[in-house]
């Protein structure tokens, strides 16, 4: 079982569900039924575990060249079995892996019509994004982009879920905040990470075309423009937060996205790439503790 969720990088994932879980509740203001939160939780773990094996199966071709020399790279903690990349490692095979991407796929499909029809034309996009981005490893860094549209994507869902016509002024913060948190705090550090790989197939990233100071400025300026576009977030639900409610959004992009991205771009240190990447990670998930402190708290003070 480990080789399979080494092969969903469900860890990653399941940190991943976090960003969708927000979503919904700040969209909503409130918590959504029982029935709503346990389908959406197994339709988002299904899809999440579908599509990331699917980058790996994709991509095994490419990630076979990339070790070829030097064996699988440390990664980072979010990631740090040694299982990675089991299918370029031979450890699973390609009919194994298929079976188990169409399983959860399946089960994300009905899932996600369950909750909204609109959702599977999403998922279906969100697969279909992701092989593309895969396939441009070579072609060009402006993949960076398809990768930044994907990640949206499981939020965009989260909001179909609890409003079936959502407004696209409002939704447009949801996804800005989360494309330039994507490919500054998880897109371009993992390619950072895997410069010397990448270097070896001729992949077109931007670290290796423009450079680590570029990359690094690059990073630092697309996790300050998540940052200011997180103080708009609170303007999209119907319950008024209030001023702690936004600084404390403010102080977690700082914490967990500014800092770590300011010591990479000044120091340009491949490991605090890995460390970016790391923090990165759990700042969906510190956005979705934030918000259901707060909405826990008013339901009990009756507000």
């Amino acid at each position: 079982m480990n080789r399979y969720l080494a092969l969903s990088r469900t860890t990653h994932g399941v940190l991943d569900i976090a960003a969708p879980a927000f979503s919904a509740l700040l969209w909503l203001g409130d918590f959504p039924s029982l029935g709503i939160i346990l389908l959406s939780l197994f339709t988002a773990f299904a899809a999440y575990t579908s599509v990331y094996a699917l980058n790996d199966l994709v991509g095994m071709g490419y990630d076979r060249e990339k070790f070829a020399g030097s064996g699988i790279n440390p990664g980072y903690s979010v990631e740090a079995s040694a299982q990675r990349y089991p299918l370029a490692q031979s450890v699973l095979s390609v009919r194994s892996a298929s079976l188990w991407i169409g399983i959860w796929f399946v089960l994300a499909l009905i899932g996600s019509y369950l909750l909204n029809p609109v959702i599977v034309l999403i998922l279906i996009a969100a697969a279909a994004l992701e092989v593309l981005y895969c396939k441009l490893l070579k072609v060009t860094y402006w993949r960076t982009l398809v990768s930044g549209v994907v990640k949206t994507s499981g939020s965009i869902a989260a909001v179909f879920v609890v409003d079936p016509n959502p407004a696209f002024g409002r939704l447009l913060i949801v996804i800005a905040w989360l494309f330039f948190w994507e490919i500054g705090g998880q897109n371009i550090p993992a390619d950072w990470n895997d410069t010397v790989e990448d270097r070896r197939v001729h992949a077109k990233t931007i670290p290796l075309r423009f450079g680590f100071q570029t990359a690094g400025l690059v990073v630092l300026l697309a996790l300050t423009v998540s940052v200011i576009v997180s103080g708009f977030l609170p303007s999209i639900s119907p319950r008024l937060l209030g001023w702690p409610y936004l600084l404390g959004i403010l102080l977690l992009g700082v914490l967990l996205l500014l800092r770590p991205a300011f010591r990479l771009f000044r120091l340009k240190e491949g490991r605090l790439a890995a460390r970016l990447f790391d923090s990165a990670s759990y700042y969906p998930l510190s956005q979705f503790a934030w918000i259901t402190i707060f909405l826990a708290a008013g339901k009990l003070l009756g507000t």
